[in-house]
């Protein structure tokens, strides 16, 4: 559908140039000479935009821009005036006008000017759409919550998913980086594949060959040719998990793609170009790194065109019944279980807890409960906070009770979980994958990572 536009100016020969204009633009356009007709149009049609003069038989335009503010606060208005009046575009701006220009109208300034307002416009009908879903409880992906923070990313999600523009999502461990990243990607439009990289979960030297590829015989063990993740995911999305992580030599790689859009197998001349648009995600303060000379500079400016940043689970908490709810229907039913019912002591106890690991702790938690659990309810007993399976009520140790909580790390939380699960499963693979909801590479990593054994 065209973008619709509504001229409101009283120079009948004006008026008949801004049509032809807008119309060559590619624009529906309605003009009219007053500002009763522009109420009676404005009643019956719905303009994407107004081109509103300021001198009208019948009043002045910024009263008019007033009295839309209050009927349609979501319309795009464009302020024109033959008057070289500072005082009056201060006060069409602060009524809401998206822009002021002045006559004579010049036609590169006004088709930039329209180009400018109708995106606008269309971002922030796009923007209140997203308000409303959220507000209903629908959410972008499987991302769940409620609280300002996470409307903000969702509303970030629909402003840039569309665009071309690379994003940097940054946030703590476990916060959903991931999710955000492939819920760009599903509001993208984009018709290739949503690929994930995890940076850190690669040796150095078998990274080059995850990202770019390699030839037959590039390698010890390269007994063909293999297609690189840029390749695979041409006209789709690649998400670079950890990209802190990379090595130097590697960064000096990526920027070459970012820049240039092509790059090489390992062990190969052919130069091959990607379609592909990158989306990065870190739980390193970048610019720390980039001062410390771990990271490249250059490499940052192009990863963060857009920087969207992931609340922790503590900043959110708020949204801790949803997710709670949310991730127990999912836990459960790959655990083919029915959902526990929370009870207010064990809701307590989680709503009481700091979530250094976030979200993917709060499922290691409700993972462990539902796997523990001989009734319906999850009862405080069930809540098992900080990874230790073997201790008692709410995951205290005796050895905790007499030197007070000693902290663990997210690796040690992790094996844990994944160790539990394995031995619930009685080391089958698949079962445990489909528990934590990874990929059967990725269990085997996690395994070999942390030296677990399978019963």
């Amino acid at each position: 559908m065209k973008p619709r536009i509504l001229v409101v100016e009283d120079d009948a020969a004006l008026n008949a140039m801004l049509c032809i204009q807008f119309e060559e633009q590619g624009l529906e356009v309605s003009a009219v000479t007053s500002l009763g007709e522009a109420r009676r149009v404005l009643a019956s049609t719905g303009p994407d935009l107004v081109l509103l003069d300021q001198q009208l038989p019948d009043g002045q335009g910024v009263d008019f821009l007033q009295e839309l503010r209050c009927s349609e606060p979501d319309l795009t208005v464009v302020m024109m005036t033959g008057l070289h009046d500072l005082d009056l575009a201060i006060r069409a701006i602060q009524h809401g006008a998206f822009d002021f220009i002045h006559k004579p109208v010049q036609a590169v300034e006004l088709r930039h000017a329209i180009t400018k307002a109708l995106e606008h416009g269309r971002l922030v009908r796009k923007s209140r759409a997203l308000d409303e879903s959220t507000a209903q409880g629908a959410q972008p992906g499987d991302m769940i919550g409620q609280s300002r923070a996470m409307l903000e990313v969702s509303k970030e999600i629909a402003l840039v998913a569309d665009s071309e523009a690379r994003v940097l999502i940054s946030g703590e461990s476990g916060t959903g980086k991931e999710l955000v990243a492939r819920a760009i990607h599903n509001h993208s439009g984009r018709q290739g594949p949503f690929l994930a990289v995890n940076c850190a979960a690669i040796v150095e030297t078998l990274l080059e060959s995850e990202l770019f590829g390699h030839e037959k015989g590039s390698f010890t063990g390269a007994i063909g040719r293999k297609e690189g993740k840029f390749e695979l995911a041409t006209d789709g999305s690649l998400f670079l998990d950890e990209v802190g992580e990379l090595a130097l030599p590697l960064q000096a790689k990526l920027l070459r793609v970012l820049q240039e859009g092509v790059f090489e197998r390992v062990g190969g001349t052919q130069q091959l170009t990607t379609r592909a648009r990158v989306i990065a995600a870190t739980n390193r303060d970048l610019k720390a790194e980039v001062a410390a000379g771990a990271f490249r500079e250059d490499l940052l400016y192009r990863l963060e065109v857009i920087h969207l940043r992931m609340p922790s689970l503590r900043d959110r908490l708020v949204d801790l019944p949803l997710l709670v709810e949310g991730l127990m229907r999912r836990l459960a039913s790959a655990l083919h279980r029915p959902p526990l019912r929370v009870t207010e002591g064990a809701m307590r106890l989680l709503a009481a807890h700091d979530w250094p690991g976030n979200v993917r702790e709060l499922e290691n938690v409700l993972t462990q409960a539902l796997i523990r659990s001989r009734s319906q309810a999850l009862t405080p007993e069930l809540v098992v906070l900080g990874g230790d399976t073997t201790s008692g009520p709410h995951g205290r140790t005796d050895a905790q009770d007499k030197r007070g909580d000693a902290p663990r790390t997210l690796d040690e939380v992790e094996a844990n979980h994944i160790q539990y699960v394995l031995d619930y499963c009685e080391g089958h693979k698949g079962r445990s994958c489909e528990v934590l909801d990874i990929s059967r590479p990725a269990l085997d990593r996690k395994i070999r990572k942390y030296g677990l054994v399978l019963p």
